[in-house]
């Protein structure tokens, strides 16, 4: 199940089936979707919605560190989605590989939430045991690019590991018991 996250300004939380026309009014933006795969999968009816909360609902309903939030921001409104989950290899052995990923409104954009959230949801993670996280964005994609430098991610340059696609590939290691010590 998505486990409820708090930061000092956002909610994290699983999706429910009344967020459905958030849902929908974020995934049918062409601006949204421009980076996300061939940026043609929009979401166009409240029922498409729905199952796409059923889906991630019932993707994550046994695990206890992976999962999809959805982003509320300081005065309750949904922001986005932030997305900690397997992700798809292009036959490059690397199908265990897990990314972090986030899709907000673009009312949203520039305040920071994106990082606030990746960062509360990758402590989340390294404090469960995962000891590696990805993120990859399309080539162009430089807000979220700059996203992924702000949460201290190595850029490990372009890469067709993952999605069948040619990605800007970002890594983040989980911190060591003497990362912080002093020598």
């Amino acid at each position: 199940m998505t486990v409820p996250l708090r930061t000092p300004r956002l909610m994290l939380r699983a999706y429910r089936a009344d967020d459905a026309v958030f849902v929908r009014d974020l995934y049918a933006r062409a601006e949204v979707q421009r980076y996300i795969g061939d940026g043609t999968q929009r979401v166009s009816s409240d029922g498409q919605a729905r199952e796409k909360i059923r889906g991630w609902d019932q993707g994550y309903a046994h695990e206890p560190v992976l999962g999809v939030w959805a982003i509320v921001d300081p005065v309750g409104a949904l922001a986005g989605t932030l997305l900690l989950k397997p992700i798809p290899d292009s036959g490059t052995n690397t199908a265990t590989d897990v990314e972090v990923g986030w899709h907000l409104h673009p009312r949203a954009w520039g305040r920071g939430y994106a990082t606030e959230a990746a960062r509360a949801v990758l402590a989340h993670a390294f404090e469960h045991g995962q000891d590696r996280v990805v993120a990859v964005t399309h080539p162009a994609n430089r807000a979220s690019q700059a996203v992924c430098r702000r949460l201290g991610m190595t850029h490990r340059g372009l890469s067709r590991a993952y999605y069948d696609a040619e990605c800007a590939l970002f890594e983040l290691r989980a911190p060591t018991a003497h990362e912080g010590e002093a020598a």
